[in-house]
């Protein structure tokens, strides 16, 4: 019998969080060793998965018990090309941002607990392939978020809280919906097989519908516009980890789900909201960059960045494309680790300084010369500077959407424009200029927070220069469901 791989990554973080439960109180240092210790063992079991995967050979390492006989509900779990890239970036932040988590100090044994349990919930998210337990793992990571913004948050952390807890259950419960429907149609919750054809047979108009339904909730979670106003209340009340894993993997579940569920479910349905779905990527694009723009706390600025930057992700979707998927999934990837680093680097500064405000800053590149130097790397690599990682994502986005939606990717370059401005401008306000004599003996970053940001230096720069190294992983894969989707939309 093989090793279960797959149940080691999804839950060796919760066993974590269970042996801390039984850790006493004020055994800080204890509950810090154990939840690294589980997370190092997850990073390494998902290389393990990686190193064993096949690029384009359907769903590998499998796991499928029942789980409810009667209602076919399975206790399954795979992983191909898109999931692949996802994992390894889940267990890669979550560990990153686990020691970014030392500096909590309050109720540290619940902090690590909550956090455990919401790395499990993503990992199962993007490895269940039975939508029923997809939708477990989904719901799953709604509990501990609310709780990690509403306790460790900052001064409005409880109407953020729930501002993120309302707005992502009321897209879950339509999701739910559609899902039940689904089930009642094809008799199955499998991925694999209603990904195979089964929602394809039913009528264009109830594709439509169930379609809006699963959009909802993953536009919610991306996020798009209109639905994105609980992101920017989120990320500025959030505790530094958790913005992180909030930027760099939540928001990738509403990508994953259009990729693994709503296109390949319903392709008919979601062919007919190609136009809406293009347009709707475009605001975001632009309209994302002109509030980033316009904001003087850093760490605000940085969430309206992401709602601009996962508009090239969703242009790309739109798209339907081989060229636009890849570029989305890559974009993807590439931008949980930009934006997940501009997000510890905020924090570093605002540990040292109790202030995010732009406007209070100035002259520091003098002082830390260190952290300037990973600012401006992150900064370039979110603007997209060709040979850093976030060129190549964007690049592809719009190549693949270019020949579906030619007028709409043009306005969209304005979005790559702007990131220029703000980024640029954000790097003059901290870095240049006279120096604030009130931060006269500011401290540069320490070795252990370089050590934090030094995997995401070196995937800036690889992944910039050689992209080929995660689009080799998921073209086959991404290549197929294209394929798919043409046979079946004619």
């Amino acid at each position: 019998m093989s090793m279960p791989l797959l149940s080691l990554i999804v839950f060796l973080p919760l066993l974590g969080g269970l042996v801390i439960l039984f850790v006493p109180k004020r055994q800080d240092r204890a509950v810090r060793s154990i939840a690294t210790a589980a997370l190092v063992l997850t990073f390494l079991a998902s290389l393990m998965a990686l190193s064993q995967f096949t690029p384009g050979a359907g769903y590998q390492l499998t796991e499928t018990h029942a789980w409810i006989p009667a209602v076919r509900i399975h206790y399954a779990l795979g992983v191909d090309g898109i999931s692949i890239v996802l994992v390894v970036l889940t267990t890669l932040l979550s560990l990153l941002a686990c020691l970014a988590s030392y500096n909590i100090a309050v109720r540290v044994k619940e902090y690590f607990v909550l956090y455990l349990l919401l790395v499990t919930g993503m990992l199962g998210t993007f490895l269940a392939l039975d939508l029923f337990l997809f939708y477990v793992f989904w719901e799953i990571v709604l509990v501990p978020m609310y709780f990690l913004i509403g306790i460790w948050g900052g001064p409005r952390k409880e109407y953020a809280a729930i501002k993120f807890f309302l707005y992502t259950l009321a897209g879950s419960v339509l999701m739910l919906l559609s899902i039940l429907f689904l089930y009642l149609n094809a008799h199955t919750f499998s991925i694999p097989e209603l990904a195979g054809g089964a929602g394809s047979m039913l009528p264009l108009k109830i594709q439509q519908i169930l379609f809006l339904g699963f959009f909802l909730a993953f536009a919610i979670k991306v996020p798009m516009f209109p639905f994105h106003t609980w992101l920017p209340d989120a990320h500025v009340e959030a505790p530094t980890p958790i913005s992180v894993l909030l930027a760099g993997v939540l928001l990738k579940m509403g990508g994953y789900g259009f990729l693994r569920i709503a296109f390949p479910f319903l392709p008919q349905g979601a062919a007919s909201f190609a136009v809406p779905l293009a347009i709707l990527a475009v605001i975001s694009i632009v309209y994302g960059a002109l509030c980033a723009m316009a904001q003087t706390d850093f760490k605000k600025l940085v969430a309206y960045s992401s709602v601009s930057h996962m508009g090239f992700v969703m242009l790309g979707l739109s798209a339907f494309t081989q060229t636009g998927f890849n570029g989305a999934l890559l974009q993807m990837f590439n931008h949980g680790i930009i934006t997940g680093a501009l997000f510890l680097l905020v924090g570093v500064l605002y540990e040292r300084t109790h202030t995010r405000d732009l406007t209070a800053f100035g002259g520091l590149g003098v002082k830390v010369p260190v952290y300037a130097g990973l600012l401006i790397l992150f900064g370039l690599g979110s603007l997209g500077l060709p040979g850093l990682s976030g060129f190549v994502g964007e690049f592809l986005c719009l190549l693949g959407a270019f020949p579906v939606h030619r007028v709409l990717t043009i306005v969209s370059v304005l979005g790559i424009v702007l990131a220029a401005g703000y980024i640029l401008l954000t790097v003059q306000k901290v870095l240049l200029g006279p120096l604030n004599t009130k931060w006269k003996d500011l401290a540069d970053v320490n070795l252990f927070e370089i050590a934090t940001l030094a995997p995401l230096v070196i995937l800036t720069v690889l992944l910039g220069i050689w992209p080929a190294l995660v689009l080799n992983i998921q073209a086959p894969t991404l290549n197929k469901l294209v394929e798919q989707l043409t046979r079946l939309t004619g």
